[in-house]
Protein backbone atom coordinates (compact mmCIF):
# COMPACT_ATOMS: atom_id res chain seq x y z
CA UNK A 1 0.00 0.00 0.00
CA UNK A 2 1.24 3.54 -0.67
CA UNK A 3 0.48 7.19 -0.26
CA UNK A 4 -0.63 7.89 -3.84
CA UNK A 5 -4.19 9.19 -4.19
CA UNK A 6 -6.88 6.58 -4.65
CA UNK A 7 -9.67 6.89 -7.22
CA UNK A 8 -12.46 8.88 -5.62
CA UNK A 9 -16.20 8.21 -5.46
CA UNK A 10 -17.72 10.50 -8.05
CA UNK A 11 -19.94 13.29 -6.68
CA UNK A 12 -21.50 14.37 -9.97
CA UNK A 13 -23.80 17.44 -9.82
CA UNK A 14 -27.52 17.09 -10.40
CA UNK A 15 -29.09 18.80 -13.35
CA UNK A 16 -31.20 21.87 -12.72
CA UNK A 17 -34.62 20.87 -11.39
CA UNK A 18 -33.51 17.35 -10.44
CA UNK A 19 -34.64 15.99 -7.10
CA UNK A 20 -32.46 14.10 -4.65
CA UNK A 21 -33.75 11.43 -2.29
CA UNK A 22 -33.57 13.75 0.69
CA UNK A 23 -35.77 16.37 -1.04
CA UNK A 24 -38.72 14.02 -1.53
CA UNK A 25 -41.13 14.33 1.45
CA UNK A 26 -41.56 11.09 3.35
CA UNK A 27 -44.53 9.18 2.07
CA UNK A 28 -44.66 11.05 -1.24
CA UNK A 29 -43.64 8.87 -4.18
CA UNK A 30 -43.05 10.70 -7.46
CA UNK A 31 -45.24 9.29 -10.21
CA UNK A 32 -43.67 8.59 -13.57
CA UNK A 33 -46.14 9.42 -16.27
CA UNK A 34 -46.52 7.04 -19.16
CA UNK A 35 -45.31 8.66 -22.34
CA UNK A 36 -44.89 7.65 -25.92
CA UNK A 37 -42.13 5.71 -27.65
CA UNK A 38 -38.48 6.68 -27.68
CA UNK A 39 -37.20 4.80 -24.65
CA UNK A 40 -38.97 6.89 -22.00
CA UNK A 41 -39.79 5.56 -18.55
CA UNK A 42 -43.20 3.97 -18.36
CA UNK A 43 -45.41 3.66 -15.30
CA UNK A 44 -45.71 -0.10 -15.77
CA UNK A 45 -42.08 -0.84 -16.64
CA UNK A 46 -38.85 0.21 -18.37
CA UNK A 47 -37.54 -0.51 -21.83
CA UNK A 48 -33.80 -1.14 -22.31
CA UNK A 49 -32.87 2.52 -22.70
CA UNK A 50 -35.07 3.55 -19.79
CA UNK A 51 -33.53 0.88 -17.57
CA UNK A 52 -30.03 2.20 -18.31
CA UNK A 53 -31.13 5.74 -17.51
CA UNK A 54 -32.77 4.60 -14.30
CA UNK A 55 -29.63 2.80 -13.18
CA UNK A 56 -27.47 5.84 -13.98
CA UNK A 57 -29.80 8.13 -12.05
CA UNK A 58 -29.62 5.88 -8.98
CA UNK A 59 -25.83 5.69 -9.17
CA UNK A 60 -25.57 9.48 -9.39
CA UNK A 61 -27.39 10.10 -6.11
CA UNK A 62 -25.91 7.12 -4.24
CA UNK A 63 -23.57 8.12 -1.41
CA UNK A 64 -22.37 4.53 -0.87
CA UNK A 65 -22.19 1.31 -2.93
CA UNK A 66 -25.71 0.14 -3.83
CA UNK A 67 -26.37 -3.64 -3.80
CA UNK A 68 -27.94 -5.21 -6.89
CA UNK A 69 -30.84 -6.53 -4.79
CA UNK A 70 -31.76 -3.00 -3.69
CA UNK A 71 -31.70 -1.67 -7.25
CA UNK A 72 -33.74 -4.63 -8.45
CA UNK A 73 -36.37 -3.93 -5.80
CA UNK A 74 -36.55 -0.22 -6.66
CA UNK A 75 -36.84 -0.80 -10.42
CA UNK A 76 -38.95 -3.96 -10.01
CA UNK A 77 -36.75 -5.98 -12.33
CA UNK A 78 -34.97 -9.34 -11.83
CA UNK A 79 -31.63 -9.11 -10.06
CA UNK A 80 -29.91 -11.01 -12.87
CA UNK A 81 -31.08 -8.41 -15.38
CA UNK A 82 -29.85 -5.56 -13.17
CA UNK A 83 -26.44 -7.23 -12.78
CA UNK A 84 -26.12 -7.69 -16.54
CA UNK A 85 -27.01 -4.07 -17.34
CA UNK A 86 -24.64 -2.74 -14.68
CA UNK A 87 -21.81 -4.79 -16.17
CA UNK A 88 -22.70 -3.51 -19.65
CA UNK A 89 -22.68 0.08 -18.40
CA UNK A 90 -19.28 -0.41 -16.74
CA UNK A 91 -17.85 -1.87 -19.96
CA UNK A 92 -19.29 0.91 -22.11
CA UNK A 93 -17.76 3.62 -19.89
CA UNK A 94 -14.36 1.95 -20.26
CA UNK A 95 -14.69 1.53 -24.03
CA UNK A 96 -15.74 5.17 -24.43
CA UNK A 97 -12.82 6.37 -22.32
CA UNK A 98 -15.01 8.26 -19.85
CA UNK A 99 -13.40 10.11 -16.93
CA UNK A 100 -15.36 7.90 -14.54
CA UNK A 101 -16.18 4.24 -14.28
CA UNK A 102 -18.76 2.06 -12.56
CA UNK A 103 -17.32 -0.47 -10.11
CA UNK A 104 -18.62 -3.32 -8.01
CA UNK A 105 -17.15 -2.71 -4.56
CA UNK A 106 -18.01 -3.69 -1.00
CA UNK A 107 -21.10 -5.63 -2.04
CA UNK A 108 -22.58 -2.93 -4.27
CA UNK A 109 -22.04 -0.63 -7.25
CA UNK A 110 -20.81 2.98 -7.31
CA UNK A 111 -19.28 5.56 -9.63
CA UNK A 112 -15.57 6.32 -9.25
CA UNK A 113 -13.25 8.72 -11.03
CA UNK A 114 -10.97 6.85 -13.40
CA UNK A 115 -7.50 6.05 -12.07
CA UNK A 116 -5.60 7.89 -14.80
CA UNK A 117 -7.50 11.05 -13.88
CA UNK A 118 -6.14 10.96 -10.32
CA UNK A 119 -3.64 13.85 -10.83
CA UNK A 120 -6.43 16.11 -12.12
CA UNK A 121 -8.78 15.18 -9.31
CA UNK A 122 -6.01 15.66 -6.76
CA UNK A 123 -5.42 19.21 -7.99
CA UNK A 124 -9.15 19.92 -7.87
CA UNK A 125 -9.49 18.58 -4.34
CA UNK A 126 -7.14 21.19 -2.92
CA UNK A 127 -8.96 22.13 0.27
CA UNK A 128 -7.84 19.18 2.41
CA UNK A 129 -10.87 16.98 1.78
CA UNK A 130 -8.70 14.10 0.58
CA UNK A 131 -7.67 12.12 3.65
CA UNK A 132 -4.11 10.77 3.52
CA UNK A 133 -2.87 8.07 5.85
CA UNK A 134 0.59 8.17 7.36
CA UNK A 135 3.12 5.45 6.59
CA UNK A 136 2.54 3.95 10.03
CA UNK A 137 -1.21 3.88 9.45
CA UNK A 138 -0.79 2.27 6.03
CA UNK A 139 1.49 -0.43 7.45
CA UNK A 140 -0.90 -1.13 10.31
CA UNK A 141 -3.89 -1.24 7.94
CA UNK A 142 -2.03 -3.72 5.72
CA UNK A 143 -1.38 -6.03 8.68
CA UNK A 144 -5.04 -5.93 9.70
CA UNK A 145 -6.19 -6.52 6.11
CA UNK A 146 -4.04 -9.63 5.61
CA UNK A 147 -4.20 -11.12 9.12
CA UNK A 148 -7.76 -10.28 10.22
CA UNK A 149 -9.32 -10.76 12.65
CA UNK A 150 -6.25 -9.71 14.59
CA UNK A 151 -5.46 -8.22 17.99
CA UNK A 152 -3.49 -5.03 18.63
CA UNK A 153 -0.70 -7.10 20.19
CA UNK A 154 -0.42 -9.23 17.04
CA UNK A 155 -0.24 -6.11 14.86
CA UNK A 156 2.41 -4.64 17.17
CA UNK A 157 4.40 -7.87 16.98
CA UNK A 158 4.39 -7.83 13.18
CA UNK A 159 5.37 -4.15 12.95
CA UNK A 160 7.78 -4.19 15.87
CA UNK A 161 6.27 -1.09 17.51
CA UNK A 162 3.25 -0.32 19.67
CA UNK A 163 0.22 0.34 17.42
CA UNK A 164 -2.41 1.46 19.93
CA UNK A 165 -2.59 5.07 18.72
CA UNK A 166 -2.57 4.12 15.06
CA UNK A 167 -5.33 1.55 15.57
CA UNK A 168 -7.50 4.17 17.28
CA UNK A 169 -6.98 6.49 14.32
CA UNK A 170 -7.98 3.78 11.85
CA UNK A 171 -11.11 3.00 13.88
CA UNK A 172 -12.07 6.68 14.01
CA UNK A 173 -11.65 6.96 10.24
CA UNK A 174 -13.89 3.95 9.69
CA UNK A 175 -11.22 1.77 8.07
CA UNK A 176 -11.07 -0.76 10.93
CA UNK A 177 -13.67 -2.04 13.40
CA UNK A 178 -13.87 -4.41 16.37
CA UNK A 179 -14.57 -8.05 15.55
CA UNK A 180 -15.17 -9.74 18.88
CA UNK A 181 -12.58 -11.11 21.29
CA UNK A 182 -9.89 -13.78 21.14
CA UNK A 183 -11.33 -16.87 22.92
CA UNK A 184 -7.93 -17.71 24.45
CA UNK A 185 -6.60 -14.31 25.58
CA UNK A 186 -9.74 -12.16 25.65
CA UNK A 187 -7.97 -9.51 23.55
CA UNK A 188 -10.16 -7.42 21.26
CA UNK A 189 -9.89 -8.44 17.62
CA UNK A 190 -10.06 -6.05 14.68
CA UNK A 191 -10.98 -6.35 11.01
CA UNK A 192 -11.30 -4.04 8.02
CA UNK A 193 -14.66 -2.46 7.17
CA UNK A 194 -16.82 -2.09 4.09
CA UNK A 195 -15.54 1.49 3.89
CA UNK A 196 -12.00 0.09 3.56
CA UNK A 197 -13.10 -1.94 0.52
CA UNK A 198 -14.93 1.08 -0.88
CA UNK A 199 -11.91 3.38 -0.61
CA UNK A 200 -9.63 0.83 -2.27
CA UNK A 201 -12.19 -0.02 -4.94
CA UNK A 202 -12.24 -3.72 -4.10
CA UNK A 203 -15.25 -6.07 -4.38
CA UNK A 204 -14.02 -8.15 -1.44
CA UNK A 205 -10.99 -9.20 0.59
CA UNK A 206 -10.22 -11.98 -1.87
CA UNK A 207 -9.31 -9.24 -4.37
CA UNK A 208 -6.35 -8.10 -2.26
CA UNK A 209 -3.05 -8.72 -4.10
CA UNK A 210 -1.02 -11.78 -3.16
CA UNK A 211 1.37 -10.94 -0.33
CA UNK A 212 3.99 -13.64 -0.93
CA UNK A 213 5.86 -11.87 -3.80
CA UNK A 214 6.59 -8.91 -1.47
CA UNK A 215 8.00 -10.97 1.42
CA UNK A 216 11.68 -11.85 1.99
CA UNK A 217 12.61 -15.44 1.14
CA UNK A 218 14.04 -16.03 4.64
CA UNK A 219 11.09 -14.53 6.55
CA UNK A 220 10.57 -16.21 9.91
CA UNK A 221 6.93 -16.04 10.93
CA UNK A 222 7.78 -16.62 14.60
CA UNK A 223 6.68 -13.73 16.81
CA UNK A 224 8.84 -11.92 19.32
CA UNK A 225 7.32 -12.79 22.71
CA UNK A 226 8.28 -9.34 23.96
CA UNK A 227 5.65 -7.78 21.72
CA UNK A 228 2.79 -9.99 22.79
CA UNK A 229 1.84 -7.78 25.71
CA UNK A 230 1.85 -4.53 23.71
CA UNK A 231 -1.54 -2.96 23.11
CA UNK A 232 -3.74 -5.74 24.49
Amino acid sequence: MHDSPLPLPLPLPRASGAVSRDEVPQGDVPQVAETGPGGTLLADGLDAAGLRRGLEAIMLVADEPVPEAVIAQVLERPREEIAAVLSELASSYTEEGRGFDLREVAGGWRYYTREECAPIVERFVSDGQEIRLTQAALETLAVVAYRQPVSRSRVSAVRGVNCDGVMRTLVLRGMVEEAGADPDTGAILFRTTGYFLERLGLPGLDALPELAPFLPDDLDDAEDPGHESAGT
